[in-house]
């Protein structure tokens, strides 16, 4: 049990400092929420769309991570689009909060092959901060620091930047988050001042069979992490069956794993939802494949979203992928 402790502390330690690399990406993007991912998705589609995510890591386990973001981005010309993010982040003693501005603009490669390409930008304002009202002496510290009197907090602006190509149902977006390094406290140095987290995302949205309701999407999510170099993979596949007013319910599943274990995932999960009279609800579950098995019943998220306003752009560029 001891050894337990240990290992949970650790993971728990490790992931706070993993908050200042970057808002934790699980699932929330295949819940039909591309903009999760990167900037260049805004004001793609033909609605103000606002989305809201739910997290609770690890279930059963004290102190584990939790997390809420909304979403919400629109298109504000043919070509255009703006987004807004927020997020509040809870690791145990740990708390993240931010906010994200982003604009994307959208171009024609070709007209005919339906061709596209789009530049977005993000900019970041983040909050840590430690919490020590939870802070107890035991027996073997008597004594806490004495220098740690009250919540310690810093924040810190950043940048992120991507691109985006769109074939028809194919796309590849590629995106550099937190662009610039961090100020850290030298006389510590034990916090990552190298922030950028590099990611490529793609995959092919395509019907089962010509003028069918039916469509397929399997995807790949690479994250890189430049503090340490770690890096992780996500294999996704989608399946949707829309109706004719254009409602639809989707269901899929994501396998994660660190690039240098492939065979040894880091969590595996169903996800389903559904659209309708553009009302959005979708559910993820994820199964933790470590060692923490065996106390934590997974983890949950629950995305709920509305698209309204509509305006259709003159612009196929800004046309929802596969349409």
């Amino acid at each position: 049990m001891k050894k337990l402790i240990v290992y949970i502390c650790f993971l728990l330690v490790a992931s706070g400092y993993g908050q200042e690399l970057n808002l934790p990406v699980f699932t929330q993007y295949l819940a039909d929420n591309d903009f999760v991912v990167s900037p260049t998705y805004a004001g793609i589609g033909d609605n103000f769309r606002i989305r809201a995510n739910g997290l609770t890591q690890w279930v059963g386990i004290k102190n584990a991570p939790d997390n809420q973001s909304l979403y919400a981005d629109f298109r504000i010309s043919n070509r255009s689009g703006v987004g807004l993010s927020l997020y509040n982040d809870k690791n145990g003693n740990t708390r993240q909060k931010g906010i994200k501005f982003s604009f994307a603009h959208h171009l024609i490669l070709d007209y005919k092959s339906k061709q596209y390409l789009s530049f977005g930008v993000s900019y970041n304002i983040n909050n840590f901060k430690i919490d020590i009202e939870n802070f107890d002496t035991t027996f073997e510290t008597p004594v806490l620091d004495p220098s740690v009197t009250d919540d310690r907090g810093r924040s810190n602006n950043n940048f992120d930047f991507g691109v985006l190509y769109r074939n028809k149902g194919y796309f590849l977006s590629l995106n550099a988050n937190n662009l610039l390094p961090k100020d850290i406290d030298n006389f510590t140095g034990i916090e990552p001042n190298l922030l950028l987290n590099l990611q490529a995302y793609t995959g092919i949205r395509f019907k089962a069979r010509e003028n069918n309701k039916v469509e397929f999407e399997p995807s790949i999510f690479y994250q890189l992490f430049a503090s340490d170099g770690r890096s992780t993979t996500d294999l996704n596949f989608k399946f949707r069956q829309y109706n004719r007013d254009g409602d639809y319910y989707w269901a899929g599943i994501s396998y994660r794993f660190l690039n240098d274990q492939l065979l040894q995932p880091l969590n595996i999960g169903p996800m389903a939802g559904f659209m309708k009279s553009k009302f959005y609800f979708a559910y993820s579950y994820q199964l933790t494949t470590n060692d923490l098995m065996s106390f934590n019943s997974g983890t949950h998220m629950i995305t709920i979203g509305l698209d309204f306003l509509q305006g259709i752009s003159d612009c196929p560029c800004t046309t929802s992928l596969g349409h």
